[in-house]
């Protein structure tokens, strides 16, 4: 059909004339209320919006020197963030000449991890960025769900 007619069609029915296809020969289009296609799209958006869970990544930091207690204590609060279905940021500060050390800092995160074993994975190994190690554990698929 001419692009004319098709015009002066959607102009009779009070609606839009929209290019689907503009590539294709002939293009391609289609007769619609184009307010109210945007207006669908943008509430189709929106419920998508609304359904998806958005993972936070939870940061739990670590000195070389933690002591037992306060270990314990922090990995509680890693294994509630994983229970809920964040990320947990494991972070190792060093200070001064405790980044001769590093080995010192990966024991300690692989003992946060040997508690967490059975709720988190490791998702990325120790790794330094200037005087912090970074290491990320992520909940196991099967064992958490999204509350």
């Amino acid at each position: 059909m001419q692009t004319k007619d098709a015009l002066q069609m959607a102009t009779e029915k009070e609606l839009d004339l929209v290019e689907i296809s503009p590539q294709s020969r002939p293009p391609v289009c289609r007769m619609m209320d184009y307010g109210r296609f945007k207006y669908e799209q943008s509430k189709k958006a929106q419920q998508a919006r609304k359904h998806a869970s958005t993972i936070e990544v939870k940061e739990i930091k670590f000195r070389p020197k933690t002591d037992e207690h306060d270990m314990n204590f922090k990995t509680k609060n890693a294994i509630k963030f994983l229970e809920n279905g964040n990320k947990v940021r494991l972070v190792i500060a060093f200070r001064g000449r405790e980044i001769i050390h590093p080995e010192i800092g990966k024991k300690v995160l692989e003992k946060v991890v040997e508690q967490t074993t059975e709720i988190a994975q490791i998702e990325s190994m120790p790794m330094m960025e200037g005087r912090r190690m970074i290491m990320i554990l992520a909940p196991k698929a099967g064992i958490v769900r999204r509350s």
